[in-house]
């Protein structure tokens, strides 16, 4: 089952003019990754951002959002948004902006 396409659309127009920005398929979906760091994805299961577990109990706080469970147990540092969230611009915004944060956080690749 492949991922959303007009889900994923929506965050290549959120990150459209920020450097450093690429696309890479991994785990049966598309990731973007900020100077080689993931930043946040979309799958056949949902969307998911990695915020760092510095900023994920921020994330989560956010309506929408609960722990990612890709392997079936918590990922530290990584949420999945349910698809209502996902739509709502603010809320994305949120998690993107906190994304970002932790990838410009972490040492170059």
């Amino acid at each position: 089952m492949a991922y959303d396409e007009g889900l994923a659309q929506l965050l290549r127009d959120d990150l459209a003019d920020e450097v450093g920005i690429s696309e890479k398929k991994m785990f049966g979906g598309l990731c973007f990754m900020l100077n080689g760091h993931m930043l946040c994805g979309v799958n056949a299961k949902g969307m998911m951002f990695r915020v760092g577990k510095a900023r994920e109990a921020e994330a989560r706080a956010i309506d929408g959002a609960g722990p990612m469970q890709f392997t079936g147990r918590p990922m530290g540092g990584m949420i999945d948004v349910t698809e209502q969230a996902f739509v709502d611009d603010e809320r994305r915004a949120q998690w993107l902006q906190l994304a970002m944060a932790n990838a410009r956080a972490l040492p170059p690749k």
